[in-house]
């Protein structure tokens, strides 16, 4: 199942980032900086280990976990969460947790595309990857 999110993906749309980032409580230049990122996400599966690499010019992230086994990151935007991925109907889900507050990653394919749905509160975020061939 999570062979469907093998590859590398790059970004061609975004909508709501800076909104979520703010939600988050990422600093006003962090989030500039970022928005103007385009980055690209390696997801490998290895049996039940998933590795999930993002690249941009701004930062490096590399994940590398068990489905269903919760784990220790640090995100790009440096918090210190406590993180599950599972894989629920198709879609690959990723929740992190710190300070009594929690934001939802979801993957999922769409006509070929990677969509990526952020959730922090009553913020929605939608970025959408295309397959690098």
């Amino acid at each position: 199942m999570a062979e469907a999110f093998v590859g590398v993906w790059k970004l061609v749309d975004s909508a709501y980032f800076d909104d979520y980032m703010k939600s988050l409580g990422v600093s006003f230049a962090t989030r500039q900086i970022a928005n103007l990122t385009k980055p690209t996400t390696i997801i490998e599966v290895n049996g039940d280990t998933i590795t999930i690499k993002t690249q941009s010019t701004f930062k490096n992230t590399e994940i590398i976990c068990k489905v269903g086994e919760e784990f220790d990151e640090t995100t790009a935007d440096g918090r210190n969460v406590k993180s599950i991925v599972t894989l629920d109907g198709g879609k690959l889900v990723h929740i992190q947790k710190w300070n009594d507050k929690e934001t939802s990653l979801v993957r999922e394919i769409k006509d070929g595309k990677l969509i990526l749905t952020l959730t922090m509160g009553d913020v929605v975020c939608t970025r959408t990857y295309q397959k690098d061939n």
